[in-house]
């Protein structure tokens, strides 16, 4: 079978299993990350990282995407690129200047269905600047439980984007190799909702 059309199959069979409606999910942040790949020494290597204090707001309606949307908030404080003398650095003016700017933001103002997934088409806000940008996601998977209650259902998603750090206006250089950190950072998210009690 050709991947396109088992790909709008998956699809379509995930769809069918959504409510008809959008639900809010809640997010299970202890299970969910939020990363970041930043090339060094011209692209030899990278150095991997991630916040650790966020929260997401979530309504998700995979039959109706117009009935969907995002709401992501970062603390650039939390950022974990596991050394501490770096951390610092990129907590400071240099970068996300965490004293005067506390949180990032990140708002979709429409998401559609693209090959392998959807686009959030939003802004994104970093040190109170505001730049359009379109993130693609997949549905990783959805698993659905019962109790006495009745139904459960959890998702996860990922989602992978590249930002210019320039366009926020983070535009230190080393002083010895201007090319020892590169510009374009790369986004890797992945969420897990907690379980929602299905209708």
């Amino acid at each position: 079978m050709l991947p396109l059309r088992r790909w709008l199959l998956a699809s379509l069979t995930l769809v069918g299993a959504f409510s008809s409606s959008a639900a809010e999910y809640r997010v299970d942040r202890n299970h969910s990350n939020l990363g970041f790949a930043a090339p060094i020494l011209g692209g030899l290597s990278k150095v991997h990282g991630k916040f650790t204090d966020f929260t997401v707001e979530l309504k998700f309606n995979a039959a109706d995407l117009a009935d969907s949307e995002i709401r992501a908030v970062i603390k650039p404080a939390s950022i974990d690129t596991g050394i501490t003398d770096r951390d610092e650095h990129l907590r400071g003016d240099d970068f996300f200047m965490v004293a005067t700017f506390p949180e990032a933001v990140f708002e979709s103002t429409k998401i559609e269905a693209a090959p392998g997934g959807y686009i959030a088409h939003g802004k994104l806000t970093i040190r109170d600047v505001t730049k359009e940008i379109d993130v693609p996601f997949a549905v990783t998977g959805r698993s659905e439980k019962a109790d006495e209650k009745g139904k459960l259902e959890t998702l996860g998603f990922i989602a992978r984007a590249t930002i210019d750090r320039r366009d926020f206006g983070m535009v230190w250089k080393h002083s010895i190799d201007p090319l020892f950190v590169g510009d374009l950072i790369e986004l890797e998210i992945t969420i897990v909702t907690r379980p929602r009690r299905m209708p």
